[in-house]
């Protein structure tokens, strides 16, 4: 009996892994994300990449520079049109298949979320969590690496790696396109004010009446 206690015990140690400990790190003056504390950063031209592996998989965050001089997006429709080239532009590089493409908020900057899956030599899935934001300066690129037999173990670390995602508050929705007067965020908090208001004047319309009523029954 004691063996046996033994051999799972060694089984276990073996089979049991644990997200490791995340720090802070500045990508610029603007945005952080924590990283395993061994992390590496490689310098290109335009762009930054920090890098790291851990037990369970990698994580990467990337900062690229836009062109100086680029225009700035108008619209809210045409940063979608941005960020869906993006996601095209990452499909077609790894050769893989983007799933689950949707839109998500980071802070109050609007960003893009997919899954990519691949295939590897061996052709085993590898999953790759992407977060996608975009500003006028740069556009920011986390990412969140696994093969499928980690699947099932990654949610804790893959969870703490995005969630850590900090934009400094100067980010703000006019530093991803100019024109917000139809943001859905904006049109959200619009409509919110204006039913709040129709809520408060029917309710004081509806005290005004029953205090009417009130007093013509005392008399």
């Amino acid at each position: 009996m004691k063996k046996l206690i033994i051999f799972f015990s060694v089984l276990f140690l073996i089979d049991t892994v644990h997200a490791q400990a995340l720090k802070s790190v500045k990508l610029d003056t603007l945005v952080t994300v924590s990283l395993p504390a061994n992390y590496y950063k490689r310098d290109t031209l335009g762009q930054q990449i920090f890098s790291a592996t851990t037990d369970l998989g990698y994580m990467m965050a990337i900062r690229e520079a836009n062109a100086v001089g680029n225009p700035p997006l108008k619209k809210e429709k045409d940063l979608n049109s941005v960020m869906k080239r993006y996601v095209s532009g990452i499909q077609a590089q790894s050769q893989g298949s983007a799933q689950f493409v949707r839109d998500t908020t980071v802070g109050t900057l609007k960003a893009k979320a997919f899954t990519l899956l691949s295939k590897d030599a061996n052709g085993d899935n590898q999953y790759r969590d992407f977060v996608l934001i975009y500003t006028q300066d740069a556009i920011y690129t986390f990412e969140y690496g696994f093969p499928e037999s980690r699947k099932d173990l990654i949610n804790s670390e893959a969870k703490s790696f995005f969630s850590s995602i900090r934009l400094s508050p100067e980010l703000q929705r006019n530093d991803q396109y100019t024109d917000l007067s139809k943001a859905t965020g904006l049109r959200t908090n619009y409509i919110i004010m204006i039913s709040g208001g129709i809520l408060v004047t029917l309710a004081i319309v509806w005290l005004v009446f029953r205090k009417k009523n009130s007093n013509v029954e005392l008399v």
